[in-house]
């Protein structure tokens, strides 16, 4: 969607009482001046918000870009009006501070996210206020539609109000201020706080899909062909450092520096504003880091508010003429809002991935009770036929010894009286009726055990019946058995034909996907108030990119020219002198020379590493050994002179140093070098060997933050190479750090509040678990846990990818995790 007006609002706060403002050239005279509101020093910084920033921040939640810009005087209000954090007073709580409280008020945090970058450009640098130490960002522009980002920014996403001050708080900490004659602290950068937030839009309409099986029961998976809708969108709030006339301000020296940068970022500034102002068909945006920066807010698709602030001192009437006359110019310029919304096929293709995998959990999971079912009902079945048959074998064979045994006594019967009637014939004439009955007894016996016999093979014909019915049920079984394979035939086939249609799911969220980039790609050719252009996500990833610092081509520095005038052998030669304020004034010159590249192989050359050396073993003097430690810290940046230092026994002169000194400062030099030594390959084992991770480690006592990011960063150093080698063989065996305690430390401070503290630890600790060596020291000192914790919440992707991988290449992590229930 796209809507033009003119979205510039142009606000004036002045210290006089009136709603219309008037600028007196005389007793007689005056100008006026007619603005969108003017706002006098009584307006509360409610009011001010309501008035500035609120419409502002109401158009970045409906999904349009936004700004919010101070511009005025130095002195004359704007960090007061941004960046008042109001921890005193709530009421005088700053734009910043009550913009980030409606958004968070407004966004669900279920779907919704809100990430914050802070930045200053310095002296034509991009820094970030958050890490402090990526200190030249670079501004990467797309070929294709001019937008502009900053992939090396860190971001930072907010959950809550309070988080989001703390960071405001550490912003301002970094942010580069100094006296001058209009103010005891004045800006010397631009601050660019940078607020993404990315809505998901509600109330789209899903359809369901259901699948038909051949068994006459449905598969029901719920899923949305049309993908979800985001909205993204950002506020910039920009508080530009304040012009200002050197004779006024008193600048001199560096400070003198800053304020020609300040001037010359907001001459382009003004120049950018005039061209548009005039419709002019070239605008210089790329005459200043600041214009590429705010090309978006002035002239592109922003809506924003233009706070210009001034004072009532007819001392400074030029420099108000000249605030007033950039906020009516710039009344002039108008705006193009575009609403910027995206598909995200992200999202609906995991929906997609976790109905698959719960179909295919739901077939597994049928099939195996199957296979239970019909293994069950088999040996059911052969149990039973199994002890028919026993019963029956039993029987026969019990029926079979009884009417044997009956036959053979009445043979032996018969057989005796035979025999009887034998020897007695008269006898067998007299018993001759008894001897008829006797036969007729033998004949009913004889009938008994033929019905005996008919009795015993009826029950034997029933034990056969029986044999039969339960083959039939064995049958029966077996014809189950195969409807159910025939059954699971079926969901297999079934099983391919969801598989196909979800590849055919794919490959229309293929096809909507490249229709939408041919889409954009041939709306972004056309142009009118009228078209529609889609809008593109700037948000600044977490991957930086890190850019040469830019030298330069003015006067040399007057170290330099001393150095060229007088020769570095003298200077050198000043080292060895016996008054101690030439020793200092010698070794400060060639710290500094130390401190560019160009000079370090004549310094080394000139016998200049010895000298330093020498100092550092020998004087007393606090400041000595610590412009020394920091020249030697210079030099050891490079690995010819590394080499050099351990031969002449640099490492044990800084240990020996770092044991006897209390001075933080000189503890932060000593550390800096010895982690300069500790990134080389073929060092480890002799800087070890005399005592340069003991002395790292003997350093923490000072507990200075800055002593700590040196100790952190040499130990990082240390664990990276060790890392390295181990990976090529080169290094068997435990950790060199494990073996001289630093794991303790290392898993204490590996959530340290210091972002570089914490962020060479997290590094140090990834590299140690890579060594499967390492593994069961890791889980006694409960680095496991701190592992797990970085894979995470870490804000550094590229260490928190590190940490994930770490943790699942490793066999012995694996299994420890099982057995403490984590889950990835």
């Amino acid at each position: 969607m796209r809507k033009s007006w003119r979205q510039m609002r142009i606000l004036v706060i002045v210290l006089s009482f009136s709603q219309r403002l008037k600028l007196r050239k005389n007793n007689w005279e005056s100008e006026t001046y007619e603005f969108d509101e003017v706002l006098t020093e009584f307006s509360s910084q409610k009011r001010v918000y309501e008035v500035v920033a609120k419409p502002v921040v109401e158009s970045v939640m409906e999904g349009y870009n936004g700004t919010v810009m101070a511009y005025g005087q130095t002195g004359t209000g704007k960090t007061f009006t941004l960046g008042r954090l109001g921890e005193e007073d709530t009421a005088a709580r700053g734009i910043m501070v009550r913009a980030m409280e409606d958004i968070l008020a407004d966004i669900a945090p279920e779907t919704d996210s809100v990430s914050v970058s802070y930045l200053q450009l310095y002296m034509e640098m991009i820094q970030d206020l958050l890490d402090p130490v990526n200190d030249n960002i670079a501004i990467v522009e797309d070929p294709r539609t001019g937008d502009v980002s900053l992939p090396g920014a860190t971001v930072v996403e907010v959950r809550d109000q309070k988080s989001f001050v703390d960071l405001l708080r550490v912003g301002e900490a970094h942010r580069v201020a100094a006296n001058t004659k209009l103010n005891t602290e004045s800006s010397r950068s631009h601050a660019i706080l940078m607020v993404n937030v990315r809505r998901s839009v509600k109330g789209r309409s899903e359809m369901d899909v259901s699948i038909s099986g051949e068994n006459g029961h449905s598969l029901s998976m719920m899923g949305s062909l049309r993908p979800p809708i985001i909205r993204k969108s950002k506020l910039v709030v920009v508080d530009l450092a304040g012009s200002e006339r050197i004779d006024k301000s008193g600048s001199e020296g560096h400070t003198l520096e800053e304020a020609k940068s300040i001037n010359l970022s907001l001459s382009a500034l003004g120049k950018c504003i005039n061209a548009l102002a005039e419709n002019s068909p070239h605008v210089p945006v790329r005459d200043s880091k600041l214009t590429r920066l705010l090309k978006d807010s002035f002239g592109g698709t922003a809506r924003t508010s233009l706070v210009v602030t001034i004072g009532p001192s007819p001392r400074h009437r030029g420099e108000t003429t000249s605030t007033i006359m950039f906020g009516q110019r710039a009344m002039k310029v108008e705006n193009m809002v575009k609403l910027k919304e995206e598909f995200d096929y992200k999202s609906l293709c995991r929906r997609l991935d976790i109905e698959l995998d719960k179909l295919i959990a739901e077939n597994e999971r049928q099939r195996k009770y199957f296979d239970d079912e019909v293994e069950r009902m088999r040996a059911e079945a052969q149990c039973r036929i199994a002890e028919a048959e026993r019963e029956c074998k039993i029987t026969l064979e019990n029926e079979k010894m009884k009417y044997h045994q009956e036959y053979l006594d009445s043979i032996k019967v018969l057989e005796e009286k035979w025999k009887t009637h034998q020897k007695s014939p008269k006898r067998q004439i007299k018993e001759a009726e008894s001897t008829s009955s006797d036969i007729r007894e033998a004949h009913n016996l004889l009938q008994d055990e033929k019905m005996l016999r008919q009795s015993a093979e009826d029950e034997a014909s029933d034990l056969m019946n029986q044999i039969t019915h339960w083959k039939k049920l064995e049958a029966t079984a077996t014809a189950e058995v195969v409807k159910l394979r025939k059954m699971l035939d079926t969901e297999a086939s079934q099983k391919e034909k969801l598989e196909e249609e979800i590849g055919v799911l794919r490959s229309q969220l293929l096809q909507m996907s490249m229709e939408a980039d041919e889409t954009r790609r041939s709306l972004d050719k056309g142009d009118g108030p009228g078209k529609i252009f889609p809008g593109l996500d700037s948000l600044a990833s977490q991957t930086g990119s890190s850019q040469p610092r830019e030298h330069s081509n003015g006067p040399k520095q007057p170290i330099a020219k001393l150095s060229e005038q007088v020769g570095l052998q003298k200077i050198l030669s000043l080292l060895e002198s016996e008054e101690p304020d030439v020793r200092v004034h010698a070794v400060k010159v060639v710290a500094n020379l130390a401190a560019e590249e160009a000079n370090q192989e004549k310094i080394v050359e000139a016998g200049g590493l010895t000298s330093l050396l020498v100092l550092l073993r020998s004087s007393e003097d606090e400041t000595i050994r610590r412009v020394a430690a920091g020249a030697i810290a210079n030099l050891a940046m490079n690995e010819t002179n590394q080499d050099l230092i351990m031969a002449q026994g640099g490492v044990t002169l800084l240990s020996m140093t770092a044991s006897d000194a209390e001075d933080p400062q000189t503890l932060r030099m000593v550390a800096g070098a010895i982690a300069n030594l500790c990134g080389n390959d073929k060092l480890q084992t002799r800087l070890r060997g005399e005592g340069g991770i003991k002395a790292l480690l003997g350093m923490v006592r000072c507990g200075h933050p800055d002593v700590l990011a040196q100790v952190a960063r040499g130990i990082a150093n240390f664990a990276k190479c060790e890392s390295r080698a181990a990976t090529q063989g080169n290094k068997v065996g435990k950790s060199l750090l494990i073996d001289d305690g630093a794991l303790p430390w290392i898993v204490k401070n590996a959530n340290n509040e210091a972002a570089p503290i914490r962020r060479h630890i997290e590094l140090a600790l990834c590299h140690l678990a890579q060594h499967e060596v390492n593994s069961k020291d890791i889980i006694s000192e409960g680095a496991l846990w701190e592992l797990v914790r970085i894979s995470r919440d870490c804000s550094r992707e590229d260490i928190r990818m590190l940490a994930y991988r770490t943790l699942t290449s490793s066999p012995t992590l694996q299994a420890e995790m099982r057995r403490l229930g984590i889950k990835m």
